[in-house]
């Protein structure tokens, strides 16, 4: 499956990419928010298993709404990164892992959810979904299909065999990442290879569109471009204009600040 071949939704706020794999549907929610989320259905028989939430009360009700409207029986919400937004589904059975349930409530997932309560105000829904099922790593089922966690310390991945897919936080061929020096580039390095040797065709992230293996090799070329530029400079502003004079129609500005900063502390 091309990340291309989808049939398109246009909805009032956002918009639904509807890839369909036969017994199983991806329905790809981008929710045109302040802070570019995506969320992700899967569909099978009638259910629908949810990846990630929306946190602005407007998307909550139109992703609400999708969902009826197809008559589609919410078999769970997987919360990893995004633990905002506790009004959408709020009687659905919410998936997580003990690290993405400390992160949402207490760890670096709180933290944003108190900075992006002071940025928007109350069009944002910071209330912290609840966990009523604790995911194990490795094989879990859920409205029938598999999907194989890989648990993190600050959230957790998701595999889902049956459309050939990776869920993860960020990637974004053409955006700016966090990457919070040299040892953690290389990591991040290691992880998409990984995903190029395994040959997935969607990589699903909660910030961008669905993206494919093209994409993957076009972001290992640039973190690794980000470790050589680094090498050159003396202190995050020269690092700044030299990333940005090679990426110039990049996004994420503010993700390449903190990266600047992780790789300059202090300097």
């Amino acid at each position: 499956m091309k990340k291309t071949d989808y049939t398109k939704i246009k909805l009032n706020k956002g918009e639904m990419a509807v890839y369909d794999f036969g017994k199983v549907k991806l329905h790809a929610y981008k929710t045109n928010d302040f802070i570019d989320d995506e969320v992700f259905l899967l569909e099978k028989n009638g259910n629908v298993v949810v990846i990630e939430s929306p946190c602005f009360f407007d998307n909550n009700t139109e992703l609400e709404k999708y969902i009826t409207d197809n008559k589609m029986k919410v078999a769970g919400v997987l919360i990893s990164y995004h633990a905002a937004g506790a009004t959408f589904l709020k009687n659905a059975k919410k998936y997580a892992t003990k690290h993405a349930d400390v992160y949402g409530h207490s760890g670096g997932g709180k933290a944003l959810i108190d900075n992006f309560t002071t940025a928007f105000g109350k069009i944002f829904d910071n209330s912290i979904h609840t966990t009523t099922n604790f995911l194990k790593n490795g094989k879990n089922v859920i409205g029938g299909i598999e999907f194989d966690i890989i648990d993190k310390a600050e959230g957790f991945d998701i595999v889902i065999p049956e459309i050939n897919a990776i869920y993860t936080h960020m990637l974004g061929h053409d955006c700016h990442s966090i990457v919070a020096g040299s040892g953690h580039a290389d990591a991040i390095i290691a992880e998409l290879k990984d995903y190029l040797a395994k040959g997935y065709d969607l990589v699903l992230t909660s910030h961008y569109t669905p993206e494919d293996l093209k994409d993957v090799e076009t972001k290992i070329a640039y973190i690794e471009q980000l470790k050589k530029i680094a090498l050159t400079c003396k202190n995050a502003n020269e690092f700044k204009e030299k990333v940005a004079k090679k990426y110039p129609k990049y996004s994420g500005q503010n993700y390449l600040d903190m990266t600047a900063g992780f790789f300059f502390q202090n300097k």
